[in-house]
């Protein structure tokens, strides 16, 4: 669903997600995004003035977006193309053998290598997306099992899926859920979006408590949120 509010001279338009959960979040994504994640059942007039309530920060978000390069990543799959893991960039080497029964991804030697039977884009985006995954889901336990002591609360599961708008998500189960790609990004960052959604098991809002938790356990998350902020847009296929 769909709404807007008039700030100023200025109409903000946002989208609306219901969900089980106690609070109303909202969020600014580049280039010109907003969205709203409500409890279920919430009038819409209560929503529109939650926004109209953060109106000043959402302007100043979007404002800041603008400097922000963003483009859409056109693949084409060659040789020679570059792929985000772990914050470096690596080379794509594209082995077509019309012979191999299993196609596969592996980083080797400084390199990105797709070994495959074709060179259907859509096959090798396929394949690049499945990597992608199993390294976030890899990465991402790793990390949950190095912080885990520092919390009362543990994740009941972690799942890597698709999230076109969000990094991650922490359920009212305490289910951590990861945006695929998340392994793009270095591993200090990949570390804040972890600690992130862990601290939401302890508090399912973006309260002075939770960000006060989050800086004992990260001190600088600043700058890796920072990072995240100016960059994240670039981590896609």
């Amino acid at each position: 669903m769909r709404l807007e509010i008039k700030y100023g001279t200025k109409v903000i338009e946002f989208s609306v997600e219901y969900r089980d959960r106690k609070t109303l979040e909202i969020s600014v994504e580049a280039p010109n995004t907003v969205n709203v994640v409500a409890p279920l059942g919430t009038q819409e007039e209560v929503i529109k003035k939650k926004v109209h309530k953060k109106a000043s920060w959402i302007v100043q978000r979007l404002y800041e977006f603008r400097d922000i390069e963003y483009r859409k990543i056109n693949r084409e799959y060659v040789s020679g193309e570059s792929f985000m893991y772990l914050g470096r960039n690596y080379s794509l080497e594209l082995i077509v053998d019309e012979n191999t029964k299993s196609n596969e991804v592996k980083l080797y030697q400084g390199k990105i290598y797709i070994i495959s039977n074709t060179k259907s884009e859509a096959v090798l985006e396929k394949l690049m997306e499945s990597w992608y995954r199993n390294k976030t889901l890899i990465k991402v336990t790793e990390c949950v099992e190095y912080y885990k002591c520092m919390f009362n609360i543990q994740p009941s599961n972690i799942k890597v899926k698709e999230q076109k708008k969000r990094w991650a998500s922490c359920t009212s189960k305490n289910e951590l859920l990861f945006n695929w790609r998340c392994v793009m990004a270095p591993s200090d960052v990949l570390d804040y979006i972890v600690v992130h959604e862990m601290c939401h098991m302890m508090y399912p809002n973006h309260s002075i408590d939770f960000w006060n938790m989050l800086e004992s356990i990260l001190p600088d998350y600043k700058n890796r949120k920072a990072w995240l902020k100016k960059f994240g847009v670039r981590m896609d296929l």
